[in-house]
């Protein structure tokens, strides 16, 4: 008797179930999530920023982040492009990116050039290891003597003996090189220098080097700072630091 009680009472449950019904409402429930979705949490997010915050804001955000950064964000479209490249964007990034630098490349301060430009241009010549006649003549040279040249040299030499700043050199644009009056190393003799490049398939270095007269030849390097270095077993060359140089230095084209 009570078997037949649970029974009937579990059809009658069932004759209340409407399937039907119940798909219907779970698909209202659905849109209706699909519409709060679409309001509260989508929307915003696939949404331009730059159309969200405008301009102003988007400047101020982009001015927080790093140079690679902010060039990344010039792929995105048009818009951010023309908001990305902007002078008022990366005059801050290329006073960041001279600061510090022994030379500032004559090439990125063309009149009328962005700084959007002169930042890249920049970056590229501080890569640059091919030194020219323009880098030699444009920069005054510190010069010394290394530990394998004879002593009779570096007891002449102030780098060694301490007695007083180092011995200048200076390249002139006809070939020649010249040093301060009284040196006692330099000695009046006449001296003249050359740069020689050899290069092999797709423009690629085989060797570089400067060389005076029928000394050894020196090799070329480039420092973190931007500056130079040219040097053999016997002596040393380093520029010095001239960043407040007027139009910059080095050459007016890309090497």
């Amino acid at each position: 008797m009570a078997h037949t009680t649970q029974l009937q009472q579990y059809h009658n449950n069932f004759d209340y179930y409407d399937p039907a019904g119940m798909e219907l409402e779970m698909e209202r429930h659905r849109k209706r999530r699909k519409k709060w979705k679409e309001e509260v949490v989508d929307v915003p997010l696939r949404r331009d920023p730059l159309e969200v915050f405008g301009t102003d804001i988007m400047l101020k955000i982009l001015s927080y982040l790093d140079a690679r950064s902010v060039a990344l964000s010039l792929l995105v479209s048009r818009a951010w492009h023309a908001v990305s490249s902007t002078d008022r964007l990366w005059a801050s990034k290329l006073e960041e990116l001279w600061l510090g630098k022994a030379h500032i490349p004559r090439l990125s301060q063309i009149r009328g050039l962005s700084k959007l430009a002169a930042y890249s241009l920049a970056v590229m010549d501080g890569k640059r290891n091919r030194i020219m006649k323009e880098d030699l003549c444009d920069h005054v040279w510190e010069f010394h003597f290394n530990k394998a040249a004879p002593d009779y040299w570096r007891n002449l030499d102030p780098y060694w003996k301490g007695t007083g700043r180092p011995m200048r050199r200076y390249f002139h644009p006809d070939g020649s090189q010249s040093a301060d009056p009284g040196d006692k190393v330099w000695g009046g003799h006449e001296c003249c220098y050359l740069t020689v490049t050899s290069i092999v398939g797709e423009d690629k270095i085989r060797e570089h080097y400067v060389r005076i007269n029928r000394w050894p030849r020196m090799s070329v390097s480039r420092k973190l700072d931007w500056s130079w270095e040219l040097s053999n077993h016997l002596y040393s060359y380093s520029s010095i630091p001239d960043a407040g140089k007027e139009g910059g230095t080095g050459p007016l084209y890309d090497v």
